[in-house]
């Protein structure tokens, strides 16, 4: 039998009638309580840390930021840069994998979702995963859900309430749903 994190984290359909799904299951209950614990009552931000480290399975480096509340089904699949600033009532699906880079803004309400179903009706309890990728020096507006399989390049700026549907190219501001190139960035020179 292969191991159905391993399967699931590859983009292969993992379907609830599969040997081991109830292990999937009973993890993402795991990390809801840890989510729930974060979400109750007030954390210092080294606590907030000490949370997210659990969640993922990782240390997180003492320059990143999350503000509660935060939601999150799996939580190993999470890996954050350095200096990664993530806003209150966030939501990270992470199945299929998330990476930040550095200095990645989150604005509040951001959604980043990996996971989808089958879109046979007689196989939509079946889902498969597609990793979401983050690039350094990106801001995600209030409210934006990014769908998955996508990467958003370096220094890109996704517009409040976008839904992000394919890659963003570096140094882009992209907007609407589904969101579209509205203008590139061009790059001041340092003093």
């Amino acid at each position: 039998m292969e191991d159905i994190f391993k399967k699931d984290l590859s983009g292969a359909m993992v379907s609830p009638d599969e040997p081991g799904h109830d292990q999937l299951i009973n993890s993402i209950f795991d990390t809801m309580k840890l989510a729930y614990e974060l979400n109750e009552g007030y954390h210092t931000p080294g606590e907030v840390r000490d949370y997210l480290s659990r969640i993922t399975g990782q240390e997180i480096d003492p320059s990143v930021t999350l503000l509660p509340p935060f939601y999150v089904d799996f939580g190993k699949n999470i890996r954050m840069g350095k200096r990664c600033w993530i806003q209150q009532g966030c939501t990270f699906f992470d199945r299929g994998g998330i990476t930040l880079g550095n200095d990645v803004f989150i604005a509040p309400k951001v959604n980043l979702i990996t996971i989808n179903h089958d879109p046979s009706p007689d196989n939509r309890s079946a889902t498969y995963g597609r990793p979401i990728i983050i690039e350094d020096k990106v801001w995600i507006g209030i409210g934006s859900t990014i769908l998955p399989g996508v990467r958003i390049g370096y220094g890109a700026i996704v517009g409040a309430n976008s839904v992000v549907t394919h890659d963003v190219p570096p140094m882009t501001i992209v907007g609407g749903n589904p969101a579209r190139i509205i203008k590139k960035i061009e790059a001041k020179e340092k003093k």
